[in-house]
């Protein structure tokens, strides 16, 4: 995921000072002709991936973080329960945005633009919007799950 954004953010800078080579992005992203009819339209619909894709990375190192602080002989901690608060915003922020991002396209398609090589980095959102959901569940178990311990530490 790291690797994804940072390509993307090398080649989108790379782009603004050589915009020959716009063709030739990460991924066989060619939106030349995007870049060629509206200048605007390449810095939205390229600021959409970059957002996705940086906010995938962060989704991914949240997770990690989780993994490797998580004391398994006492799971509901409040680090533990704000971690994966964190990670239902984020997951939902992706859904979120990719969706929109979906919907700009293809109201950008109705206009003429080709954006068929796009539609790798929409993929999911459905997923993601509901997978947050399930996240969020879990968080509000979590949250729950540290008050309880918090209290039965109390009167122990």
């Amino acid at each position: 995921m790291s690797i994804e954004a940072g390509g993307l953010i090398v080649n989108f800078i790379f782009s603004l000072y050589n915009p020959a080579f716009v063709q030739n992005l990460y991924q066989k992203l060619d939106l030349s002709e995007m870049y060629s009819r509206s200048r605007l339209v390449f810095f939205s619909m390229y600021s959409f991936i970059l957002v996705i894709s940086i906010l995938k990375a962060v989704l991914f190192y949240l997770v990690v973080m989780l993994l490797s602080k998580i004391d398994l002989t006492k799971p509901f901690s409040s680090f533990v329960s704000r971690q994966i608060s964190l990670l239902s915003y984020f997951t939902f922020s992706i859904g979120i945005l990719g969706y929109i991002g979906q919907e700009t396209a293809r109201n950008l398609q109705h206009r003429g633009y080709t954006t068929d090589n796009l539609n790798p980095f929409w993929e999911g959102n459905e997923a993601f919007i509901l997978m947050a959901g399930v996240i969020y569940i879990i968080a509000t178990i979590f949250t729950k799950g540290v008050e309880l311990q918090n209290e039965n530490d109390l009167t122990v």
